[in-house]
């Protein structure tokens, strides 16, 4: 499960009802939400923020927190 998918959960969220209020097809809720090397777009966050009717910034921060910059000093 991707990052995505275990937000989702913790929201106790439908991926249908999702799909539903976004207009993002199911079959691509389903990949954002099992495949780890799907691509998500910003758009996509920011629909599924609106569904989830949650601060897309603070999603966009929960979702990405294990990415860093690597600094070469």
């Amino acid at each position: 499960m991707t990052e995505l998918g275990q937000y989702i959960s913790k929201k106790s969220a439908s991926k249908a009802e999702i799909s539903k209020k976004t207009g993002i097809s199911k079959s691509r809720i389903s990949e954002l939400t099992l495949n780890p090397s799907t691509q998500l777009r910003a758009l996509e966050l920011y629909l599924i923020a609106l569904a989830l009717d949650v601060d897309p910034g603070n999603m966009f921060k929960e979702i990405f927190k294990e990415i860093t910059l690597e600094i070469d000093n």
